[in-house]
Formats: structure tokens, C-alpha cells, sequence
């Protein structure tokens, strides 16, 4: 995968990352909060959260020293 392509997939993933912290607040603030449905959406948030590190590792070259 080029540069320019893991950027743009982690800007995508970052979008969604900040779209699912949105969801789980607005749902953890209801009082009928579904927590199956919280429990996958923070499950779904922690996996970005993977995908976006290994992408960002994928950028920083290594370095021997």
C-alpha cells in the first residue's frame, strides 16, 4: 500500500473512530440504552482503534539503531 493510500484509509478510520464515540455517548446518555448494541459499538471502536495503530506504524519507517 503507497502513502497516500494509508492516509487516506486512516483519515476514513479516524471519521469513523470520532463517529462511533459520538454514538456510543449519545446512546450511553439515554435512558433505555441497548447494552448489546453499546457493548458492539464499543467493541467496533476498539478494533479502529487497532487498525488505525498498525496503519500508522505502517508510515513510520524502522529504524535500526
Amino acid at each position: 500500500m503507497e502513502e497516500s493510500e494509508i492516509q487516506r484509509q486512516l483519515e476514513m478510520l479516524r471519521t469513523e473512530h470520532r463517529d462511533l464515540d459520538t454514538a456510543i455517548d449519545a446512546l450511553s446518555r439515554t435512558g433505555a440504552a441497548d447494552q448489546l448494541q453499546l457493548a458492539r459499538l464499543k467493541r467496533r471502536k476498539l478494533r479502529l482503534r487497532d487498525e488505525i495503530s498498525q496503519l500508522e506504524d505502517a508510515l513510520v519507517p524502522d529504524i535500526i539503531a
